[in-house]
């Protein structure tokens, strides 16, 4: 039974696509990082650096459930002693390169099959998702081919407020058009994700149970999802055609 879900949100980072730790791709990331930026710092020491920096940053993030420009993040947080001028415009690309450090990323092998399944049984589908990044998605998607099937993409650093905020949620359905009772919000995090989607009022929250994000945000218990799904193609058992 899908309670007259008309509209199916997904997260992105360990729903639709997981990071591969690969030595020479990181390494390689840190190395370009110092490159861009012209620093006199040995790469791994300004990585040292950076990530100090981010903490900050992202400390200010979860707190108050804000997410900053990439511009903003670049210029204000990450390289403020660093000229403007030449920082700005790099940020874009200074942002995929401190993504990449944490590896490459790949999404699930059930990804494609799923998402074009559930657009053909007249779901309208898009995306939630808390990213630093502006373009990384949206160049996934579009190199996959999937950008024709999601009705729209809400990210972060695009919104500027963050998941759990209700708001991100509302957000979403607002641009899909739906109403939230007849939304569900498929992601990986038993925290925010869960707590997000069911103070926004959807229909549905599923979990999908990914070990790795299980160790970092154990739940809390005061809020459950209303299934858990261990590989997306559970999703089309779910959802069955709507017409």
């Amino acid at each position: 039974m899908n309670n007259g879900i008309e509209a199916i949100f997904l997260d992105v980072g360990n729903t639709l696509r997981i990071v591969i730790k690969n030595t020479d791709f990181m390494v390689a990331s840190k190395q370009q990082l110092a490159e861009l930026t012209g620093t006199s710092m040995t790469p791994d020491d300004f990585f040292d650096l950076l990530e100090e920096r981010y903490k900050i940053l992202r400390k200010q993030a979860k707190e108050k459930l804000i997410e900053a420009s990439e511009k903003e993040m670049w210029t204000k947080w990450m390289l403020p002693d660093f000229p403007t001028e030449k920082i700005a415009p790099l940020s874009g690309k200074l942002t995929r390169l401190w993504r990449d450090c944490d590896g490459f990323r790949v999404p699930r092998p059930d990804v494609s099959e799923v998402v074009i399944e559930l657009h053909k049984r007249g779901y309208k589908l898009g995306i939630i998702a808390n990213t630093i990044t502006e373009t990384e998605i949206p160049d996934w998607l579009e190199s996959d081919h999937l950008t024709e099937y999601f009705d729209t993409v809400i990210l972060s650093s695009k919104l500027g407020i963050r998941k759990p905020n209700p708001e991100i949620y509302l957000e979403a359905s607002r641009r899909i058009g739906s109403e939230p009772i007849h939304c569900v919000y498929v992601g990986d995090n038993p925290v925010r994700d869960v707590e997000g989607a069911q103070a926004a009022g959807y229909g549905m929250m599923i979990l999908l149970h990914e070990p790795d994000t299980l160790k970092k945000e154990p739940p809390t218990g005061s809020n459950k999802p209303d299934k858990v799904i261990h590989e997306l193609t559970e999703l089309l058992d779910i959802f069955p055609p709507r017409n």
